[in-house]
């Protein structure tokens, strides 16, 4: 039982485990910030904004001791939401744990065995969904490759990758898009494992048994229960017939579940909580498909950053059906059910034909390269919001039954969810250089760290495994930033695709439908214009969650205007200079990290002093009403959270703001 959690620091995060241990919960799943996922130091200028906000920053061994301070390591289970940097932060880990048993006067090469949790370690899924990669492809199963070698032997009851498609299913997959790209990313690391040569193939075994996976369970019971159960029959077959496990255990599917957060809403929040009991439920009462850990999100999540009352709540959830109703006390109470046997074995043969499509085209890898995975996540997600708009897949309290008694619980926006203090990020900027300048005056620590860079850019040049110099950069001092950037000197960074060129939208529109008045808006704005109206859509900062940014790209695409997408992580340098360079008539911004107000108005000052004051800026994401206000005040024409889901409307508005921005008379934005 855990709750995903981290922020600010990693003072503050350590006393938030020690209370929600002591509430009851059973292991810890940490979350990190962008800066850390994506291997900055707090100082670099890319992590403005962004240090503290999603997670716990961690910049180095003396962060990692100081986040499990009094929390022996050598009793807990683990998981760590980490993966391009997931060999850095486990071996910070193990180094911790080393210390540890070091005070205790204990044999450290001991704790370090009998260390438990997960690295997620899928560098796939971020390609297509959360957007946390650094380096390509290729360097990056080769850094997962090593570390599930690594683990096996040397920490054996650790799962050194957790293949996540928890997020596939937020950026819009189908189940069937779910199981299949899932299990194409896991035969993906597990040839990759085999064919490196460093583990023999009579311990291969071994290795099947340390595979884990993270599911999404989303609301639909029936579905997300008959998915688990394909997961389980797929996975069984896959690892005895391409991989010869004869080992029923090593076979054993074992999962960790998040439930939807995708599905939670802004209005209403209320009803999230009955949603993440349904979602619960749905991985728990099929004995046969349990998982084996459970996170639960907070009702509030769509408003902001979670309260610890906010996650003790979720935690309790889990406590009142683990040990007050009867639920898990029988075997699988669906045994024998025609009606889930047969939803089972259509989303097995689906699945199946899925992975079929992906191995022709060379297997997960190549089917990210093609930008083929990422587009057909791009279209599922566009049908999933048609259906919403259409009101024929209903959201209660969003699209259907929206009248509403005053909530008391977002009565004070203010107190209803945790905000970061914005002195978090100075503090550890300021933490981060004096730790470097400390190690660097003592002239056998400078050698040292020196050194341990040294090894791990020449060892990943060579092609020997990497953990042994990461380890040694852990254990000289070395921070997450020099860590990442010796990494990035040999291996080099990568831009994944988009998915927007290559995807199908809503489709064509009869007319008197809603998009095609919007079409009509944008068509008769340019004329007047006299040129075809242009939008650019960026993602300031670290935040990699593109799915917002995506559909809106695709619909304004879709509505007649000329889109300029680039992805993710662009600076507001950048997006500024795009802006000019394309002579965009607006910038619609898309940030989720919380990180609003330290980028926008950065981007609202680079367009003034590019003499593009002219051009209109709108914001999308998780935004308080009182961030809203100051972003209105500070010069943003419009700002849109997550109660704004219908995209034509978005688009009508967009082009009134064109409209005002421009001097013409305003015309009807609203749909007919």
């Amino acid at each position: 039982m855990r709750t995903y959690a981290g922020h600010s620091s990693a003072a503050a995060s350590n006393a938030l485990y020690r209370r929600n241990l002591d509430k009851g919960q059973t292991g810890l799943s940490v979350a990190f910030d962008l800066p850390t996922q994506t291997g900055y130091d707090p100082d670099h200028p890319l992590a403005r904004g962004e240090v503290g906000k999603v997670g716990v920053p961690v910049s180095h061994i003396g962060d990692m001791a100081a986040l499990f301070d009094g929390i022996p390591l050598r009793e807990m289970n683990t998981s760590m939401t980490i993966n391009a940097t997931a060999m850095w932060l486990l071996a910070l880990y193990q180094v911790a744990a080393e210390r540890q048993a070091d005070a205790a006067g204990q044999d450290a090469a001991e704790w370090v065995h009998a260390l438990a949790g997960t690295t997620q370690n899928d560098i796939i899924k971020e390609y297509l969904s959360r957007g946390t990669y650094v380096f390509p492809p290729g360097p990056s199963l080769r850094l997962i490759t090593d570390l599930v070698a690594y683990t096996v032997r040397e920490i054996p009851k650790w799962n050194p990758i957790n293949i996540c498609s928890y997020h596939l299913q937020e950026a819009g997959a189908t189940p069937v898009q779910e199981i299949a790209f899932a299990m194409s990313t896991a035969i993906a690391v597990l040839d990759a494992v085999r064919d490196s040569g460093q583990v023999p193939a009579e311990e291969f075994s071994a290795v099947v048994a340390r595979i884990s996976f993270f599911v999404n369970a989303g609301v639909r019971f029936v579905e997300e229960m008959c998915k688990m159960r394909a997961f389980v029959e797929l996975w069984d077959e896959l690892t005895r017939e391409r991989y010869g496990v004869t080992d029923d255990k090593a076979r054993r599917f074992r999962y960790g579940v998040q439930v939807n957060s995708l599905g939670l809403t802004e209005v209403q929040p209320e009803n999230n909580v009955q949603r993440i009991v349904l979602e619960m439920l749905a991985v728990t009462l099929s004995k046969d498909a349990r998982a084996r850990a459970i996170q639960l999100p907070a009702w509030n999540e769509a408003l902001g950053l979670p309260r610890p009352w906010d996650q003790q709540w979720s935690l309790r959830m889990q406590q009142v059906l683990a040990f007050e109703s009867d639920l898990l006390e029988y075997d699988d109470l669906f045994a024998g059910s025609v009606v889930v046997e047969a939803k089972v074995a259509e989303l097995v043969a689906g699945a199946k034909a899925e992975m079929a499509r992906i191995e022709e085209m060379g297997g997960a890898v190549a089917a990210v390269e093609t930008g083929y995975m990422k587009s057909a996540l791009v279209a599922s997600h566009a049908e999933r919001r048609r259906r919403i708009e259409a009101g024929d897949e209903v959201i209660v309290g969003l699209n259907r039954f929206e009248t509403t008694e005053p909530n008391p619980l977002t009565a004070d926006l203010g107190t209803a969810i945790q905000t970061v203090d914005a002195s978090v990020e100075q503090a550890a900027a300021e933490a981060v250089r004096a730790w470097r300048d400390t190690r660097d005056a003592d002239a056998s620590d400078k050698a040292r760290a020196t050194s341990a860079l040294e090894r791990l850019r020449a060892d990943a040049a060579s092609g020997t495994n990497l953990m042994p110099a990461t380890l040694e950069c852990a254990r000289a001092g070395v921070t997450t930033g020099e860590w990442a950037g010796a990494l990035r000197e040999e291996f080099g960074e990568y831009r994944a695709p988009t998915g927007v060129s290559g995807s199908v939208g809503v489709g064509g529109s009869e007319p008197g439908d809603h998009l095609a008045r919007v079409r009509q808006l944008v068509a008769r704005t340019g004329e007047e214009l006299g040129e075809k109206l242009r939008v650019l859509v960026g993602k300031p900062g670290l935040d990699g969650h593109s799915n917002g940014a995506e559909q809106v790209a695709v619909r304004a695409r879709d509505a007649g205007f000329e889109v300029v997408y680039q992805g993710i992580r662009l600076t507001p340098e950048q997006i500024v200079a795009a802006a000019v360079a394309e002579d965009v008539h607006l910038v619609g911004l898309s940030i989720l990290s919380g990180s609003h107000m330290e980028l926008v108005p950065e981007v609202l000052t680079g367009l003034r002093a590019a003499g593009a004051a002219d051009v209109p800026v709108v914001v999308g994401g998780i935004i308080p009403e009182s961030d809203a206000a100051a972003l209105r005040e500070a010069g943003v024409a419009m700002v849109f959270t997550p109660k704004d889901f219908g995209l034509n409307e978005i688009m009508g508005e967009m082009v009134g703001v064109i409209r005002q921005a421009r001097g013409l008379a305003p015309l009807e934005t609203a749909p007919a």
